[in-house]
C-alpha cells in the first residue's frame, strides 16, 4: 500500500515573504528620491532656523566657533567673500602701518612739529636721511672750527653727505712723488687728525688713498692700485701707533685713480686727485 502523501503547508509560499520586503524596499527608496526632489520652501527655512539656533552652523556660527565674515554667514554665501578679503588685507595694511610707527619710534627720532608720522618705509628712510643729513652738518661744522684752530684749513679740507663727514688732505702734504713713505713733516698734522677723530669719530672710519691717472711702475708698485693701497695703509699704521682710536673701527682701500675729483687732463687737477681721504661715517649708517 503506497505511502499517503503529505498535503502543502498552509499559506504562501517563503520565498513570497522575501520579495515582498524587496519591492517594499524599493518602494521606499523611490518614494524618498521624489521626497528629495520637491523641496518645500517654507519647511525648508524652518528646518534651517531649526538647526541654527540648536547647532549654531549658519547665521549664529559666530557664537559657537568664533567671529569672522567668511564663518559666520556661512560658506554658501560666496557673495560676501569679497567683503572678507578687503577686510583681511585692510586689516594687513593696519598692522604693517602699525610696525612701521613701532620701528621708527624705536629709534628715538623726533619728529618735526610740522610733519606727521610716516606711512611706508620710504618716507621713513627719507626722514632718517634727512636726519643724519643733519647730524652730519653740524659734526662737519664742529670739525671744521677745530681744523682752523690746529691751521690746518689750507691743508685738509671737510665735506659732507649723508653717511659721512669726509676730510680730505692732499697727497703732496703726505708723502713724496711715487712713494708711500709718510713725509715727516705731515706727522704733526696726522697728528692733529688723530686728536680730532678721539674726539669727534664715534662710528668706523675709512681711510681711501687715490692717485692721479698717470701710470707708475716701479720695483715696489706695479700700478696705481698699489701705490694708493700702500698710502692709504700708511695713513692707517700711523693714526694706529700714535692715537687711542678703537683698532676695529678702522679700516682702509687704495682706490687707484677710479674717482677722480678733478680733471686729469690739468696739473692742477691731477694734483687733487693725488689725495688721501678720511671718512666718519655716521653711528646711524
Amino acid at each position: 500500500m503506497g505511502k499517503k502523501q503529505e498535503d502543502p503547508p498552509a499559506g504562501a509560499p517563503a520565498w513570497m515573504a522575501t520579495f515582498s520586503d524587496l519591492m517594499n524596499l524599493l518602494l521606499c527608496f523611490f518614494v524618498l528620491l521624489f521626497s528629495m526632489s520637491t523641496i518645500d520652501e517654507a519647511k525648508l527655512n524652518e528646518l534651517i532656523a531649526s538647526m541654527s539656533s540648536s547647532f549654531s552652523i549658519f547665521t549664529a556660527g559666530a557664537t559657537s566657533i568664533g567671529e569672522g565674515i567668511l564663518i559666520s554667514n556661512g560658506v554658501s554665501q560666496l557673495n560676501d567673500l569679497a567683503e572678507y578679503i578687503n577686510s583681511m588685507g585692510a586689516a594687513e595694511d593696519a598692522e604693517t602701518d602699525s610696525d612701521n610707527v613701532q620701528e621708527y619710534e624705536a629709534t628715538d627720532q623726533v619728529l618735526p612739529s610740522d610733519q606727521t608720522l610716516p606711512e611706508t618705509y620710504e618716507e621713513m628712510n627719507e626722514m632718517m636721511e634727512e636726519k643724519n643729513l643733519q647730524d652730519n652738518e653740524e659734526l662737519a661744522e664742529v670739525i671744521s672750527e677745530a681744523v682752523a684752530d690746529s691751521n690746518m684749513s689750507d691743508q685738509i679740507d671737510v665735506s659732507f653727505t649723508s653717511q659721512y663727514v669726509l676730510l680730505t688732505m692732499k697727497g703732496a702734504l703726505l708723502f713724496d712723488s711715487g712713494s708711500a713713505g709718510l713725509k715727516k713733516e705731515s706727522e704733526s698734522v696726522l697728528d692733529k687728525v688723530g686728536v680730532i677723530l678721539e674726539r669727534y669719530a664715534g662710528g668706523e672710519i675709512e681711510i681711501n688713498g687715490h692717485t692721479d691717472n698717470v701710470p707708475i711702475k716701479s720695483a715696489r708698485f706695479a700700478d696705481n692700485e698699489e701705490l694708493s693701497s700702500a698710502r692709504a695703509l700708511s695713513v692707517f699704521h700711523y693714526l694706529l701707533d700714535h692715537s687711542t682710536l678703537d683698532p676695529t673701527m678702522l679700516k682702509h682701500a687704495g682706490m687707484g685713480e677710479r674717482l677722480p675729483i678733478a680733471d686729469n687732463s690739468t696739473e692742477e687737477g691731477r694734483a687733487k686727485n693725488r689725495r688721501v681721504e678720511i671718512r666718519i661715517y655716521n653711528n646711524a649708517k
